[in-house]
């Protein structure tokens, strides 16, 4: 399994931006596609978007789509999420996964997971 350790949440006003991080260890992080997913206090943990290995297609929550852009650089072993518009509806933990087995890639069915980092946006 990939070791993930994400880092750049914080507390954002309304209409802010974040970067989020995800790190990887291992030389293998560029064969595995990569996702976000987030969990709001006391609601199930949710996609929000995932990339392919090369980083060439991605996918996005209808939530998200226009709003946050993942991404991935390979030669650093780092997948990012740079989130703009915020709403407070984004406050979350939001967590990267590496490696899908499911049947979908936006489920929760994936090998590798982080431990999450906040976000919080204030209205």
């Amino acid at each position: 399994q990939v070791q993930l350790v994400e880092s750049g949440g914080g507390l954002v006003q309304a209409g802010g931006s974040l970067r989020l991080s995800c790190a990887a260890s291992g030389r293998t992080f560029s064969r595995y596609p990569m996702g976000w997913f987030r969990q709001a206090p006391g609601k199930e943990r949710e996609f929000v978007a995932v990339i392919t290995r090369g980083g060439g297609t991605s996918s996005y929550a209808d939530s998200v789509k226009g709003r946050f852009t993942i991404s991935r650089d390979n030669a650093k072993n780092t997948l990012y999420l740079q989130m703009n518009s915020l709403k407070p509806d984004d406050t979350a933990v939001y967590y990267c996964a590496a490696d899908p087995y499911g049947s979908s890639w936006t489920d929760l069915a994936w090998r590798s997971w982080g431990q999450g980092t906040q976000v919080t946006v204030s209205s």
